[in-house]
């Protein structure tokens, strides 16, 4: 093995899994993060010359995972399809967004925001990025990272009241 591919495997194993609790994040699903990260990591791969690796590969990676979730969610095939059953998350190692209810609670606030806002959240307070950080990986301004985030966070906390006042009506 060359020394380009042992540098491409050693960075794949250390930034796997964020990749893939990224790409779940933006996405919501784990089957389709898998395949989304299996994706951005071939396109990485194809890249890696090219990569800057004395910068920071792994915003590089992750630019690559949030626009390939993004995209994956526009094509028609790669919708999701509903089942009768959850799927076994124990196979993929525990839970990285806490308790089952923690993430299920996660998973239904991010489900009310759009791909682009819930692509923001994820990456300014769970992968707690700067803006300037955010707005190069999304390859938009930082004015929209901003706009699109407070939107976002309107949008949960309203979300949010309603469910609260569901909670006490009942």
């Amino acid at each position: 093995m060359g020394d380009r591919d042992r540098e491409y495997v050693e960075f794949v194993e250390a930034a796997s899994s964020s990749l893939r609790r990224t790409a779940y994040l933006v996405c919501g699903d784990w089957h389709r993060a898998d395949d989304v990260v299996q994706d951005a990591l071939y396109k990485l791969y194809l890249a890696w010359s090219k990569v800057d690796r004395s910068g920071n590969p792994l915003a590089y990676a992750r630019r690559v995972v949030v626009n390939a979730a993004l995209d994956s969610g526009r094509r028609p095939w790669r919708r999701e399809v509903p089942t009768d059953r959850a799927p076994d998350l124990t196979q993929y190692g525990g839970d990285p967004a806490g308790t089952q209810a923690d993430q299920d609670e996660l998973r239904t606030a991010l489900a009310v925001l759009s791909p682009r806002q819930r692509a923001c959240v994820v990456l300014r307070y769970y992968e707690d990025l700067s803006v300037d950080q955010t707005a190069e990986i999304l390859g938009c301004t930082t004015g929209t990272v901003k706009s699109q985030s407070s939107r976002a966070l309107e949008t949960l906390r309203q979300a949010m009241n309603r469910a609260r006042q569901i909670g006490h009506a009942s």
